[in-house]
């Protein structure tokens, strides 16, 4: 499965803090890097793929690192369920770039 999630900290923060929840992300991210499944992270979701148990524990775990930044958070989560199919993350990419190459589309 593919999961593209966003997590975001709410609540607790001080007057002088700015709207950046930069800080809360790169705690996030660190820690689906580490889990040495396949991801990506772009400006607004990180995607990462592997088996439903271990991709969700890694869900929890990176909304547990962004806790710290707020009193509540906030998680967007889409998935794709394919059973039996791995390398998705890279396939559904060069799928489409093939596509849009026999169409003459730019890259």
């Amino acid at each position: 499965m593919i999961v593209a999630f966003s997590l975001a900290p709410s609540g607790g923060r001080s007057a002088n803090d700015d709207a950046s929840v930069h800080d809360a992300v790169a705690a996030a991210v660190r820690v689906v890097r580490a889990s040495g499944l396949p991801n990506r992270t772009s400006s607004m979701f990180t995607e990462i793929e592997g088996e439903w148990d271990a991709v969700m524990a890694v869900v929890k775990d990176a909304t547990e690192a962004v806790l710290p930044f707020g009193t509540r958070v906030s998680l967007v989560l889409k998935a794709d369920i394919r059973p039996g199919r791995t390398g998705e993350l890279e396939g559904k990419i060069e799928r489409l770039d093939s596509a849009l190459r026999a169409l003459g589309a730019d890259d």
